[in-house]
């Protein structure tokens, strides 16, 4: 059989076939992929335009579901607030905050309220000198100042819930932030502050304009200030003691509340005193019947020590021809007496407790103006031992007749024991006896009593004046950090009742000095009379007056101000040196002694005192007569 060959021919169509073929599927793939590219493009572009159709759907959508909830809103503003919707609907009605400052003070104002939402004073520290931790009166919600509103259809609304608009406006040559509670244009409710350079004090302004409409103007306003007040010093305990509230009230009159509720009448401020800071609230136009009231916060001194009083007053608001119009002003600052008394006309400086009657005019007249004069060229510490010194020397003609007296009355003990022994069973006849030797010896048995009750007065207005002394926070002297505190030298791990978890080392030296000084005048002062009946035994209790005075002094003084006890350590230390001297340089008992012999032979004239005690005693004596018979 033939084998079939394929021809040169026959390969050449084949390929040229081929080649064809494989042309035609590369064109042809090329026009896909051109078209799918193309298809592509318009998909994407189709896309791009679906979405932006989608989102001005949306936008339209949103558009319109802010404009039905935003009348929604207002519908039920108006629902809730009434007229004062108006201000929950401009910018301001956010949590916002502006800043009045100066050297001294900075406080911020918030929108939501109106109120000062915090004030700090910036020169001074809390707790101790180097703290770094500023003293703050008002702080994180620690503070309420609302008014509440009554409308014209029965609503009562809280201005602590309602936005106010902060704007700054030039009045005279001050800059005032004007806080207004709107109800539209020109009608608000409106707090002016005024916070002038290097001062403390605040001028605030509440008036109203254009409101008479739409508030019930028939009754007074509600002003409800609450203040919960931070621990600002080293012991919680002492700083609140001394925290309380004053008011005045009915003209010029000053009390303070305590721990209970005050109603005065014609209040004319109110002083939120937190033993060395304040924050007081005055007006020119007096509150009617107020009601203020103080809680004690302080139960356990190691778990209770963040706040030591909370503070609450309600102040009714008058209005006149419609509107609220009150010239008030704020204090925010430390509660020093010369600060306090610079500011004219306003009483403040009676919020400090000085003491009333004679106590007060010591610390006024004489202890401010020496501690001021010592304290201004010299330490404070030094100040209080030359203070102490100065005023033991003023008093030192009194402690000498003092002594004298108790010198002539020991010369002649002798003969009152022996009177003592000649009436044992007669006290009446005793004692006109004893009264008839005083008066021939020329001896005033008062004599002694009498500068005692002179210095005292002086002793009592210490205990006022140390406590209150501002000059004396955070000042140190020797082991002392801080005179206004006690001055801490040993940490006790457990607490002793009374007497605290700590050992002061001046109320120890001030007990030791009392100790020694009660026991060397007691001796002189015991005038060795046999016991009367029906009288307590004074030896007796003169000599338990000799360890009770110090043990008093010890615990009721280790954490008070450390300024307190070394004024005592130092008073008791100086009148031990006068006594010395004068029992050695100026009193001679056997001069006394003559010189009393030497009166006794004198004739006497009775005083009217001396005759009076006479006339006293012989009538007891005859009724006694009368009722043996």
């Amino acid at each position: 059989m033939e084998e079939k060959k394929f021809d040169k021919n026959s390969i050449i169509g084949f390929g040229l076939i081929f080649l064809i073929v494989m042309w035609m599927m590369y064109n042809s793939q090329k026009t896909s992929q051109k078209e799918q590219a193309e298809k592509a493009k318009q998909a994407q572009i189709d896309k791009i335009n679906k979405a932006k159709e989608v989102a001005t759907k949306e936008i339209t959508s949103v558009a319109v579901d802010t404009t039905v909830n935003d009348t929604l809103k207002l519908q039920k503003l108006q629902g809730a607030l009434g007229g004062f919707a108006y201000s929950a609907t401009l910018p301001s009605a956010k949590e916002g905050y502006t800043v009045l400052e100066n050297d001294l003070v900075k406080l911020t104002i918030a929108n939501k309220g109106g109120y000062i939402s915090e004030a700090i004073l910036k020169k001074y520290e809390k707790f101790s000198k180097g703290s770094g931790q500023l003293v703050e009166l008002i702080k994180n919600n620690n503070a309420n100042f609302n008014l509440a509103l009554q409308t014209k259809d029965n609503r009562v609304l809280n201005t602590k819930d309602l936005f106010f608009e902060p704007t700054f406006k030039q009045v005279g040559e001050n800059k005032v932030l004007s806080m207004k509670l709107k109800t539209g244009p020109t009608t608000y409710l409106e707090y002016n502050y005024t916070l002038k350079p290097n001062n403390y004090m605040v001028d605030f302004d509440l008036r109203s304009q254009g409101l008479s409409t739409t508030l019930n103007t028939t009754k007074p306003t509600d002003l409800e200030w609450d203040l919960k007040t931070y621990r600002n010093e080293k012991s919680v305990t002492y700083e609140n003691q001394n925290a309380e509230i004053y008011f005045e009230y009915e003209d010029g009159k000053i009390d303070y509340v305590g721990r209970k509720e005050e109603t005065p009448s014609k209040t004319s401020f109110i002083a939120y005193k937190q033993h060395f800071f304040s924050s007081i609230l005055m007006t020119n136009t007096p509150f009617e019947t107020t009601k203020i009231h103080s809680e004690n916060l302080v139960n356990d001194v190691k778990i209770d020590t963040v706040f030591t009083k909370q503070f609450k007053s309600t102040l009714p608001l008058a209005y006149r021809n419609g509107e609220l119009d009150y010239k008030m002003n704020w204090y925010f600052g430390p509660t020093d007496y010369k600060t306090l008394n610079s500011i004219g006309g306003k009483n403040l400086d009676k919020i400090i407790p000085l003491g009333w009657g004679i106590f007060g005019w010591i610390n006024r007249f004489i202890f401010i103006p020496l501690f001021g004069f010592l304290g201004g060229f010299m330490p404070y510490g030094w100040a209080i031992i030359v203070f102490t010194i100065l005023i033991k020397i003023a008093m030192s003609p009194i402690t000498f007749k003092s002594f004298l007296s108790q010198a002539k009355m020991k010369v002649l003990r002798p003969e009152i024991t022996e009177l003592g022994e000649k009436y044992p069973k007669d006290a009446v006849k005793k004692q006109q006896e004893t009264m008839k030797l005083y008066n021939k010896a020329g001896v005033n048995p008062m004599a002694g009593c009498i500068p005692a009750l002179i210095q005292m007065p002086f002793l009592m207005a210490s205990f006022r004046f140390f406590p209150s002394a501002f000059e004396l926070r955070q000042k140190s002297f020797l082991w002392a950090d801080d005179l206004s505190s006690f001055d801490q030298v040993i940490k006790l791990p457990f607490n002793i009742p009374l007497y605290g978890d700590h050992i002061s080392l001046f109320p120890i030296l001030a007990a030791i000095a009392i100790f020694f000084y009660m026991k060397m005048t007691s001796g002189d002062n015991q005038m060795a009379q046999p016991q009367q009946e029906g009288m307590p035994d004074m030896t007796k209790m003169m000599k338990m007056m000799i360890y009770i005075s110090p043990i008093m002094m010890l615990i009721f003084f280790n954490s008070y101000g450390s300024g307190l006890s070394l004024y005592n350590f130092m008073s008791n230390l100086i009148t031990i040196g006068i006594m010395l001297v004068i029992k050695k340089y100026f009193i001679d008992s056997d001069k006394i002694h003559a010189k009393i012999q030497e009166n006794k032979t004198k004739p006497v004239k009775e005083g009217k005192f001396q005759k009076k005690l006479r006339e006293v005693m012989e009538q007891a004596e005859e009724q006694k007569t009368k009722g043996k018979k």
